[in-house]
């Protein structure tokens, strides 16, 4: 496979060729082949099989368990109330409003939202159970939303956007309803998307990933892979040192 997208993309003429979010196995198949590996860090939660949430809770350290509490105790308090529903559940009417919830977050940050109210529209038929929708109600009203897709073992978060903003509002609709799924459902793994290490106090812990990169023009390919070789280092460090702030108690 990776010989032939060589060769695809040598007779079309392409200037890169690219592989995202490898696991280390393929990475290093690629690098084999030719790539260059690229090194990044995004934040991931694990399900070592928690019971429950206060479970999970209960691995923390004392500082950082109340926080998460008074966080979706903030959002109790302001009468929201949170529901999740599958693709196939959601109504015509509340795909426009999770439409809008997505655009606005992108049209607040100078972004452009290029997935349109069809295919949101054509996943919820297609994927099913696989779109997972979390929406937060307030006075009888939806004021925010999160949309999220589901693997065999896997949830994924992606977009989230808000009519309202309420304090933690953000954290329980794309953090906590997420986590609760996950350990309800027996998922082994909560990827909420690039950035964010305020993540890491929510038990949202540094975890490398990879992609590969074929460059065509042999003076670029060296500049980038000078590149990568420095990013890779400074990498390393910026990984090891935010597992140092992980908020679990440690084994004694």
């Amino acid at each position: 496979l990776t010989g032939q997208a060589l060769a695809v993309a040598e007779q079309a003429g392409a200037s890169s060729l690219h592989w995202l979010f490898t696991d280390l196995r393929d990475t290093e198949q690629l690098v084999q082949h030719g790539f260059l590996r690229r090194t990044g860090c995004h934040f991931h939660w694990h399900n070592p099989g928690y019971r429950s949430f206060e479970d999970y809770l209960s691995r923390m350290s004392s500082r950082k368990r109340k926080k998460i509490r008074r966080e979706r105790r903030h959002v109790q308090e302001a009468g929201i109330r949170m529901q999740v529903l599958l693709g196939g559940e959601v109504t015509a009417p509340q795909w426009q409003l999770m439409h809008y919830f997505y655009r606005s977050t992108f049209e607040r940050k100078s972004g452009i939202p290029t997935l349109s109210l069809d295919f949101f529209q054509e996943i919820s038929r297609t994927m099913g159970e696989q779109l997972v929708l979390v929406f937060a109600h307030h006075d009888g009203k939806a004021v925010a939303g999160a949309i999220m897709l589901r693997g065999d073992r896997a949830l994924y978060g992606r977009h989230w956007g808000c009519l309202a903003e309420f304090h933690s509002l953000h954290f329980e609709t794309c953090y906590y309803q997420g986590i609760d799924y996950c350990i309800e459902h027996g998922l082994d793994l909560f990827e909420p998307g690039a950035q964010g290490e305020h993540k890491i106090s929510r038990g949202f812990l540094p975890t490398y990933t990879w992609s590969a990169h074929w460059i065509a023009n042999a003076g670029f390919r060296a500049a980038i892979q000078r590149y990568l070789a420095h990013e890779h280092g400074m990498m390393v460090e910026y990984h090891d040192e935010l597992q140092c702030r992980s908020p679990f108690r440690q084994p004694t």
